[in-house]
């Protein structure tokens, strides 16, 4: 049975779909196969996945009649998506008023769990009940922070949530601290990311993200880093994640 992993931070702007589009596509080219989950309204992993029109069945739409299918090929053969549209938006409400509101993802999952290696989750940036959703559903989650200020100060929300979640899901982990925009020419980087490593220690990963022009570009272009310029750092670096990731679980 695979692992389900949700990359998650309740700020928006740290890199949170770069992540999980690039480490999903990097897990598929060292040959695992691999389901993306697009869990943000906003739909971004989606575009990123070249998964475009109106005519598609989402996540949402698995949520409310598992015997929906919404699984898609992406451009990786061994990379597929459950996309997601501005429909999503609604469950947040209409899960409130759900018996075991927090299981449903979990439960609409149960089904593809043994058929992938790795289910990897994109997370809303807020800390609502899509995210408590994913939580629930993860073996273990990844948290992207930028190097910035108050950096340290997200991280610590996301540590509350863990420990509220682990009464609904004893066995989730923290598999990971992920910086990313790292610009070894801005001190802040290096301020940044010595306390975070000082903070957290072995949670947090050697890789870093750096910053880079063709990682931005990717997503206008609807495809991850690898497939846009494989030769870039951006891709050697979400490749290096991947590996890295590997080793820490085997």
């Amino acid at each position: 049975m695979g692992k389900t992993i949700s990359v998650i931070n309740q700020k928006g702007g740290v890199g949170k779909t770069t992540t999980a589009v690039n480490f999903a596509a990097s897990l598929s080219a060292l040959e695992k196969k691999v389901l993306l989950i697009d869990m943000d309204p906003q739909g971004n992993a989606t575009s990123m996945s070249s998964i475009k029109g109106e005519n598609f069945n989402t996540i949402y739409d698995m949520m409310a009649d598992p015997s929906v299918k919404a699984v898609y090929p992406t451009k990786l053969p061994s990379m597929k998506i459950i996309p997601c549209n501005s429909d999503l938006t609604g469950a947040e409400i209409e899960l409130l008023g759900v018996e075991n509101r927090e299981f449903v993802l979990k439960e609409t999952l149960k089904k593809l769990k043994d058929k992938f290696d790795f289910i990897i989750i994109d997370s809303p940036p807020t800390l609502n009940i899509l995210t408590v959703n994913n939580m629930v559903a993860s073996d273990g989650i990844i948290i992207p922070i930028q190097c910035e200020y108050f950096a340290l100060e997200g991280l610590s929300r996301i540590m509350e949530t863990m420990n509220s979640i682990k009464s609904l899901n004893p066995s989730v982990e923290i598999y990971g601290i992920l910086l990313t925009m790292y610009d070894k020419r801005v001190k802040l980087t290096y301020e940044v990311e010595n306390d975070v490593r000082e903070h957290f220690g072995d949670l947090v990963f050697d890789t870093v993200i750096p910053r880079n022009v063709k990682l931005s570009e990717s997503p206008s272009f609807g495809m991850p880093i690898l497939l846009y310029d494989v030769a870039s750092i951006g891709a050697k670096k979400y490749l290096e994640l991947a590996e890295e990731f590997l080793g820490r679980i085997n």
